[in-house]
């Protein structure tokens, strides 16, 4: 075969140079900010990306910020300037705070019949998964678990949890306890600060101390046995479903006001629930899914523990106690 002609290989690759560019930006860009384990390669991120992208015609592209409460805070410091559209991985702790913000729009949109433990009419946070927070332990190190928190604060067992003020588990951990005893929640912070080996900034870490080794239970959820069951065949985790309930969390998106995408932002949070969407978060996430897919759940969810008590502070009241919460949480600490 004849080698091209120089000056048509350069015209060619000149040409190509163009048209390269021009068509990708003809394909309209949405960006998701989300918790770095939503995004990472072993969780739902790449799945949903992948089929959102088949049915759009567009580019969805995840930027990460940490857990829930971080990415409140980096909306917040880029405002109306912020380049992201939609922001995933809030929950109803910091709902209320975040509407005040100013910063979110309602969402244009049908209404869906979602398949929570609470009824839902927010119109501007959509869920697309929920769970109960829990203490997962190792069946093969600890044989007898406490069964609430004045028996954990009572007994010499090593645990790992979450900061609050960067970390949506850490912060229902602090409205978990506030929910259960109210005026008593000092005491039970007071109790539990020998029992703390750490505090972690975000939920990886944490777990990955206690998988380490390194404590005998880790705030997490009642869904993070499942993980070991069907990824790992490992049927030892379990979690406890404590006498004073099981703090619930709903975690939610919701399209940014200041958006130059707003209706391929709709079209996200629209595509949340449905079966593309939802039949991934089981066994990437490992949380219960917003609306239950129409297969079901896999195998192996109907062995979880689920707590006969659910509690959960409404929006309002849970930023009404945050701070008052966080103080008596920080003074146990300190001590």
């Amino acid at each position: 075969m004849k080698a091209k002609p120089i000056a048509y290989t350069f015209a060619a690759l000149t040409l190509a140079s163009w048209t390269a560019p021009a068509i990708a930006q003809d394909k309209p860009v949405l960006t998701v900010m989300t918790y770095d384990s939503f995004a990472a390669e072993w969780g739902p991120g790449p799945q949903i990306e992948s089929r959102f992208e088949a049915e759009c015609g567009c580019d969805l592209r995840f930027v990460t910020a940490g857990d829930g409460a971080a990415l409140l805070s980096r909306l917040r410091l880029e405002g109306s300037r912020t380049e992201t559209d939609v922001v995933l991985g809030l929950d109803t702790s910091l709902t209320h705070a975040a509407r005040e913000t100013g910063l979110f729009a309602p969402h244009e949109g049908a209404p869906v019949a979602y398949d929570l433990p609470v009824e839902w009419q927010d119109d501007t946070f959509l869920p697309y998964d929920w769970g109960y927070f829990a203490f997962v332990y190792d069946k093969t190190r600890l044989s007898t678990p406490p069964g609430d928190f004045e028996a954990l604060a009572a007994s010499n067992l090593r645990i790992v949890i979450q900061d609050p003020r960067s970390s949506t588990p850490g912060l229902g951990l602090l409205l978990w306890v506030k929910a259960a005893y109210g005026d008593r929640a000092a005491d039970i912070w007071t109790g539990l600060a020998d029992n703390i080996v750490t505090v972690t900034k975000g939920w990886t870490e944490a777990y990955n101390l206690f998988l380490d080794g390194e404590a005998d239970m880790v705030l997490s959820y009642t869904t993070s046995p499942a993980y070991h069951l069907i990824a790992e065949s490992d049927p030892d985790k379990d979690a406890v479903a404590f006498a004073e309930g099981n703090y619930l969390q709903v975690e939610v998106a919701a399209k940014v006001a200041s958006t130059d995408q707003p209706e391929l932002a709709d079209r996200f949070l629209d595509f949340m629930s449905s079966d593309a969407f939802q039949e991934v978060i089981p066994t990437t996430n490992w949380m219960y899914p917003a609306v239950t897919p129409e297969a079901g759940l896999p195998d192996g969810f109907e062995t979880l523990t689920v707590p006969s008590k659910a509690l959960l502070l409404d929006p309002e009241e849970a930023a009404a106690k945050r701070d008052a919460a966080l103080d008596e949480w920080r003074n146990a600490l300190s001590q």
